[in-house]
């Protein structure tokens, strides 16, 4: 069953929370919905989108951390070594940033729409920052 849908441009995902790996996480996020931001494309990590979230602080440490989220999967980094952020995988990931690898929350996770995810990425890599909203289903 989904929670979230993620709408840029005429593309739309549907999404689960993974509450029971990251209840604070998914709490968090929630409160924040509907949630409007840019996703523009990763430096450092690979095949991904990510909104960076500067120095904001966020009421939850690591639970459920990866460095690798498979496509699909969407993490939040708390902040600490580098700047606090979220991140969406469309494909091949190893999260990082200048100062080197790093583990963030998988909290989020698409469950309909993963064939569009990489015309997304492609989107916001050639195209650039693309409006993004994600609201409750």
């Amino acid at each position: 069953m989904a929670d979230v849908r993620i709408t840029a441009g005429d593309l739309t995902f549907l999404a689960r929370f993974e509450r029971e790996r990251a209840p604070e996480t998914c709490r968090y996020f929630e409160s924040l919905l509907p949630y409007r931001t840019q996703f523009i494309h990763v430096r450092w990590s690979g095949e991904a989108c990510w909104v960076p979230l500067g120095e904001a602080t966020v009421p939850f440490s690591f639970e459920n951390a990866t460095s690798y989220p498979a496509p699909g999967q969407m993490i939040f980094y708390p902040g600490g070594y580098s700047e606090t952020e979220l991140l969406i995988a469309y494909g091949s990931v190893c999260f990082a940033s200048k100062l080197g690898q790093l583990a963030g929350n998988h909290f989020l996770t698409v469950i309909e729409g993963m064939e569009r995810l990489p015309e997304l990425g492609k989107r916001t890599l050639w195209q650039g920052a693309q409006d993004v909203v994600m609201e409750r289903v």
